[in-house]
């Protein structure tokens, strides 16, 4: 589902003896309000239950360690923040369960302020401390600037790159994740292995096709199938559709929903071809492009990697995610290609409004006017981070890399929904995609998310991952 707040921080202040507690106390009144301004919940502990509300000793990292599986479940990430030197092993002791991700920040010295009485050393204690985290294994997230102060704009974009990692880590543990039919036999291409993925903290929920389709021709919904054609109308142009596969497509769009919301599932792969041409008269292609738009991402052709890498890549941007084919050069410019898919595109993702459409490839297969759903149109121009996954010997092996949909022309009697995608060293991304077995299938949202993927992926989740653009294994 779409992220509906940030995160929300646990509060850890280190701190040394010999150094004044005014420090403390200002830091104390400090991270919580610009958090606050900055949209994140935080909690700390009280100022009497050690010294300043400070950990500094093993027995004070052993009552912050309380505090924390006290409210287990309660904070998304936790922020170390270090007003002085700090010491490093009460900060293990508190940490080392603490089981989310860890930011330490530092607070820099002001060089007017050097006596012994005013400075704050936390410039050289912040590596003790990422020294001895290492030592034990503690896993935790530093940036630059190596000291930075909370009011300043460099903490801001700190905290905005931390905030996108612990969505990310917290919405891949126990991800649930569905197969709506039965993976078609020509597209091997897709096949993935369930154990791996539960192996990682993702659940695989199968559900028959068959059963779909039934309950599509049973539903008896009113008020549920009046909210969605209303929403349905909104999200395209719909002239040209009998009113019998409109009326199909509510019937889908709603048992999806009711799907989706009994088992739980954060994302779906759909089987989309060809039993709904057959049996119900229409394609799910702009089902699928609302259900991204409301942020359970949803996967074309039972690709349930891809469906993977689309939650992943709409934790990190709070965005929708789209799936799309690596499917057509861009004439003879090595940088560029045509991304496509039939129409699940999200509408916020497309130019403008699409116009759904009878799908003119399956067409040949199922007859004129037994396929309407696709949402035909054009891809918005803006820059994206593209994704996708696979499982091979119980690991999770990514590629992540980043690119530009631009207003290049695409030819008028192209069918779907497409963009010209620019991506720096492109053939270096599709030797990387061929000679590693990835699909055909590549995944993308706005904005640039490699930095925070990479980091919650590989670091924190310890799975495989690739950045060919930049010939990077991680």
């Amino acid at each position: 589902m779409t992220p509906s707040k940030k995160s929300t921080f646990a509060l850890f202040f280190g701190t040394r003896g010999f150094f004044p507690a005014s420090l403390i106390a200002e830091a104390r009144e400090t991270l919580p309000r610009v958090l606050s301004e900055l949209g994140h919940a935080s909690i700390l502990l009280d100022a009497d239950a050690t010294r300043y509300g400070a950990v500094e000793t093993t027995a004070e990292g052993k009552i912050y360690s309380d505090f924390l599986r006290k409210h287990h479940g309660e904070f998304d990430g936790v922020i170390v923040c270090l007003p002085n030197f700090g010491d490093e092993t009460g900060a293990v002791a508190a940490l080392k369960d603490a089981g989310v991700p860890i930011l330490i920040q530092a607070y820099p010295d002001e060089l007017d302020k050097m006596s012994p009485a005013l400075r704050r050393d936390a410039f050289c204690g912040k590596l003790s401390i990422t020294d001895v985290f290492r030592q034990y294994g503690v896993k935790f997230t530093t940036l630059k600037p190596h000291v930075v102060h909370p009011v300043s704009p460099a903490f801001a974009q700190n905290i905005d790159h931390f905030d996108r990692v612990c969505r990310v880590v917290k919405g891949m543990r126990g991800m649930v994740v569905g197969a709506i039919g039965a993976r078609t036999t020509p597209f091997k291409t897709v096949r993935i292995d369930e154990v791996t993925l539960q192996k990682h903290g993702i659940t695989v929920e199968t559900v028959d096709m068959a059963s779909v389709i039934h309950r599509v021709k049973t539903l008896d919904d009113p008020a549920a199938m009046e909210a969605k054609r209303t929403a349905l109308l909104l999200a395209a142009a719909w002239q040209d559709v009998p009113p019998a596969a409109f009326d199909a497509i509510v019937r889908l769009s709603v048992v999806l929903d009711q799907i989706i919301a009994e088992y739980g599932m954060d994302a779906i792969a759909l089987r989309c071809w060809l039993e709904l041409q057959e049996q119900l008269g229409i394609s799910p292609c702009v089902v699928m492009g609302t259900l991204n738009d409301l942020g359970t991402s949803a996967a074309c052709e039972v690709d349930l990697g891809s469906a993977v890498a689309m939650h992943a890549l709409h934790l990190a941007s709070a965005a929708p995610a789209a799936c799309l084919d690596w499917n057509n050069n861009y004439g003879e410019t090595e940088d560029k290609c045509i991304l496509f898919h039939c129409g699940p595109i999200p509408q916020s993702l497309m130019a403008e409004h699409g116009q759904i459409v009878d799908h003119a490839i399956l067409a040949t297969s199922v007859g004129q006017g037994c396929s309407y759903g696709c949402n035909a149109g054009r891809i918005a121009a803006f820059d994206f981070t593209f994704a996708n996954v696979l499982t091979e010997d119980g690991r999770m092996r990514w590629y992540l890399g980043t690119g530009t949909f631009t207003e290049d022309p695409i030819p008028a009697n192209y069918f779907g929904c497409a963009g010209v995608a620019h991506i720096d060293h492109l053939e270096d991304v599709l030797m990387h995609v061929a000679r590693n077995g990835h699909r055909h299938h590549v995944n993308l949202t706005p904005g640039s998310q490699s930095a925070v993927l990479q980091e919650a992926l590989g670091y924190y989740l310890g799975m495989d991952v690739a950045i060919p653009q930049r010939g990077c294994t991680c």
